[in-house]
C-alpha cells in the first residue's frame, strides 16, 4: 500500500478512538488533603471533622450521630449506560461526647441487589379493549332536554 492510503486510514480512523475512550464523572465528595478513613476513633470531634472533611454527603436517617460520605467514580463509552468503577462509602458515628466513636467503609462490593416486586395492584371494573374505548361511548351522549343538573336547574328536574 502507498504512504497516502496508510494516512487517509490513518486519519479515517483518528476520530473513531476518540468515542472508545471512556469518560470519567466523579460524583460526591472529593477529598482535598484529609480522608474520611483517616479519622481516629476517641480523638477526633464532630467540630474537628468538619474542619478537615466539610459537611457530609447525608446524615443518619433516624439520627445526627452518623456522618456519611459518599463518593463513586463512573466510565461511560459513547453512548453506552455509564458503570461505577469505584464507590467509596465512610460513615463516622459519634458518641454522646461528639467523639468520633467508630469509623466504618464500604466499597461497592458491601452493596446488595433489591428486586422489586413486580406485582400489579388489581382495580375494580372490567378492562375496556381498543374498540370499546374508540366506540364506546357513541350514543351515549346527553341530550341538552335531559334530566341532568345545570347551573340554572340544580335539582335536574324539567320545570
Amino acid at each position: 500500500m502507498s504512504r497516502r492510503a496508510i494516512l487517509a486510514i490513518g486519519l479515517l480512523t483518528l476520530p473513531l478512538t476518540a468515542c472508545l475512550t471512556p469518560a470519567r464523572d466523579f460524583h460526591g465528595y472529593v477529598a482535598d488533603d484529609a480522608q474520611p478513613r483517616d479519622m481516629k476513633p476517641d480523638e477526633d470531634t464532630r467540630s474537628s471533622v468538619l474542619a478537615q472533611l466539610g459537611s457530609p454527603s447525608t446524615e443518619g436517617i433516624f439520627d445526627d450521630k452518623t456522618w456519611i460520605y459518599m463518593s463513586d467514580v463512573q466510565e461511560r463509552i459513547a453512548f453506552l449506560k455509564p458503570k461505577i468503577t469505584k464507590r467509596s462509602i465512610t460513615a463516622i458515628r459519634f458518641g454522646d461526647d461528639d467523639k468520633v466513636d467508630e469509623v466504618l467503609e464500604y466499597a461497592a462490593a458491601d452493596g446488595e441487589v433489591i428486586n422489586y416486586a413486580s406485582r400489579e395492584t388489581p382495580t375494580r371494573g372490567r378492562e375496556l379493549g381498543l374498540w370499546e374505548q374508540i366506540f364506546g361511548t357513541v350514543g351515549a351522549v346527553r341530550l341538552p332536554n335531559s334530566d341532568e343538573a345545570t347551573p340554572g336547574n340544580p335539582t335536574g328536574r324539567r320545570q
